[in-house]
């Protein structure tokens, strides 16, 4: 029988953190709440989780050094609440190593849609049985671009069924060229955008920022 996987809530409001364990327990995870960083702490020391959702505003000891210090103890996937945090919050959670957040109040399936997303991410590095040096070579030279695979070595472009969309010179980032033009750059990113974003029309991996440019956004997070 498969165990079923291990996830740690931390908030310190007892009413959200029952809500979201109550949650995912009907869809099958063994579910641990935590009201903060210490309870959290002496529970991975029982046993480590698959994934932590971590609510980053609590009164004890915010989130941020909640983030940094369990980086530094285990390697396990972070999920944020964030209710108030600013954006820069956000993205030192995200330097500091957690790998995603959502909105509180939050829509119960958007977040377990994320859970199951950051699981199928970092289920690989936790195989049970060790991989190969050439297996680890081949998943490190792939990086996530919206609804696509980027092959570095290779310079191919895969989507999930493992299909070739073909780059042209000018998409790739060590391309020199005449045409040294803003004109041209947004062309090449309208070609790029059409073959990575899940809707061109509301481009979210690559977002325009208005006055600055183009900003990537691994996660198709949109502004």
């Amino acid at each position: 029988m498969t165990q079923s996987q291990h996830i740690i809530i931390v908030d310190d409001e007892a009413p959200a953190r029952e809500m979201v364990g109550d949650y995912l327990k009907m869809h099958g995870f063994t579910v641990t709440l935590c009201d903060g960083g210490k309870s959290l702490r002496g529970a991975i020391e029982t046993s480590v989780p698959d994934l932590v959702v971590l609510d980053l505003n609590m009164p004890e000891e915010d989130g941020l050094s909640i983030i940094r210090d369990l980086k530094s103890r285990i390697n396990v996937p972070v999920i944020m609440l964030t209710a108030t945090a600013s954006p820069i919050d956000r993205v030192v959670g995200l330097e500091l190593g957690a790998d995603d957040y959502v909105a509180k109040p939050c829509e119960l399936r958007e977040l377990m849609a994320r859970i199951r997303s950051v699981l199928r991410r970092s289920s690989p590095a936790k195989a049970a049985a060790p991989e190969s040096a050439g297996a680890k070579a081949a998943k490190e030279r792939l990086v996530r671009f919206g609804t696509k695979w980027l092959d570095l070595e290779a310079q191919a472009l895969r989507d999930d069924e493992g299909n070739e969309h073909p780059l042209t010179a000018s998409e790739l980032a060590n391309a020199r060229d005449s045409e040294a033009f803003d004109r041209a750059v947004d062309l090449r990113i309208m070609r790029i955008r059409r073959k990575i974003e899940p809707d061109p029309s509301k481009p979210a991996v690559i977002r325009t920022i208005r006055g600055g440019g183009y900003l990537f956004s691994p996660a198709g997070e949109k502004a």
